[in-house]
């Protein structure tokens, strides 16, 4: 009886083109947009998976990676001092208005970090290299917003707040599709960038019987790269995280009790936990995840409508040949299992160039535009599994049609 099915599937091959042009539509769709939103779950969390801190010590109102509230620097020293650290070391986040050498603007996000430390410098380097970065005024991006930055290769000059900068490095994989352009430097670099070389001086005046005043910025005597180099960190500057390597066989819950214990204002995490925080928000707290979970919904939806259409139709136009086989006493289980195969074959001859034309287009939108598609071997079978169940079940509805069917009709003209 197999062989009937595969008859039925490739008897007329234009047809059948265009049966599976339909059953690749809706595998493809499925899988885009589980991709998507797996690649975006995977992303706003990557940088924290590339990290090798085995806990990130934030303000206690932290909410998720790029939102938080700083603390003083002089933390620092005294979590080097809890037991059960073996190294600490200082991360600082902050943001401005990048303008391109063209004059372009873009918001973007800045991460200050040890350039030679050992807990955030896990980057998958393709241009340059972290020590350049100890240079006055440089920066690292991903190749992904690179033309978001308008900025053609390493060793382009653009504008941060009032600070030029130059760009001496090039990082893969590490920019989240849901946040502005990454730019990575040193704990130095960062500080000068946040305060953007501009100091605030109050400027008051006269005027109709009133004093008004208001703050006129001016360049700082160190906003010039040409002459000096950044301040160094103090204790009272602000910092966003503290990153912590514990000593080999130390509990980690243990460790976040002491240093949650000698920084009250603080929360210890995990590296999974802090993960798990930052990925929950953005699916949870925000509409983006909403968005891309009913698209994956829908795509599911669409595919078993448009794979129950054409095995419908298939049943349609053979049903003659299904009332022969229940006219010479074929049980119904025997037929049943025809088109069951039938959709089988449908599925997994849909699947195959489906699953080959998403891996080719999620390899190009991670090369162009920075958007992973992320196609692991856990989705894969899990995509091949949900399109089996696809077909089946929409097989069920073409049984229907059969069960009805009277084997009388075949000695009609």
């Amino acid at each position: 009886m197999a062989s009937i099915a595969r008859r039925n599937l490739f008897e007329d091959i234009p047809r059948f083109l265009v049966a599976q042009a339909g059953i690749m539509f809706a595998v493809s769709l499925v899988t885009i947009q589980t991709g998507v939103l797996s690649g975006f779950i995977r992303s706003v969390g990557v940088l924290i998976d590339q990290s090798n801190a085995d806990i990130w010590i934030a303000h206690r109102d932290m909410v998720q990676l790029e939102l938080t509230l700083p603390m003083p620097a002089g933390n620092l020293d005294r979590v080097r001092q809890v037991e059960g650290v073996e190294r600490a070391e200082p991360l600082l986040m902050g943001g401005g208005t990048w303008r391109s050498p063209s004059g372009e603007i873009n918001l973007v996000r800045v991460f200050g970090f040890e350039p030679t430390g050992q807990l955030f410098s896990s980057f998958r380097m393709t241009q340059g290299s972290l020590g350049n970065l100890q240079d006055p005024y440089t920066v690292m991006v991903d190749e992904s917003v690179m033309g978001g930055l308008g900025i053609q290769q390493v060793g382009d000059t653009a504008t941060l707040g009032s600070l030029s900068l130059r760009v001496v490095g090039l990082s893969e994989g590490a920019q989240s599709i849901a946040s502005s352009p990454y730019l990575f430097t040193s704990i130095e670099n960062a500080k000068a960038f946040a305060t953007a070389g501009l100091t605030a001086n109050l400027n008051c005046r006269l005027e109709a019987g009133q004093f008004l005043c208001t703050n006129v910025y001016e360049r700082s005597p160190d906003a010039n790269p040409a002459t000096s180099r950044p301040s160094p960190l103090t204790a009272t500057d602000g910092i966003s995280y503290i990153l912590v390597r514990a000593q080999p066989g130390q509990d980690l819950d243990t460790l976040k009790q002491r240093l949650e214990a000698a920084l009250p204002e603080t929360q210890a995490y995990t590296q999974t936990e802090m993960a798990n925080r930052t990925r929950n928000y953005w699916v949870r707290r925000t509409g983006i995840g909403f968005i891309l979970g009913l698209g994956a919904t829908v795509g599911v939806i669409v595919g078993v409508v448009i794979v129950g259409q054409i095995l419908y139709s298939s049943v349609s136009d053979h049903m003659k040949e299904f009332a022969t086989l229940k006219a010479m006493g074929v049980s119904d289980r025997v037929v049943y299992g025809i088109i069951i195969r039938q959709a089988l074959w449908m599925g997994v001859l849909g699947y195959l160039p489906s699953l080959a034309l998403c891996l080719a287009l999620g390899a190009w939108t991670f090369q162009t535009q920075g958007i992973m598609i992320l196609i692991t071997p856990l989705t894969a079978t899990g995509i091949l599994g949900l399109t089996i169940f696809m077909c089946v079940g929409s097989a069920i509805f073409a049984i229907q049609k059969i069960t009805r069917v009277d084997p009388a009709i075949v000695f009609k003209s």
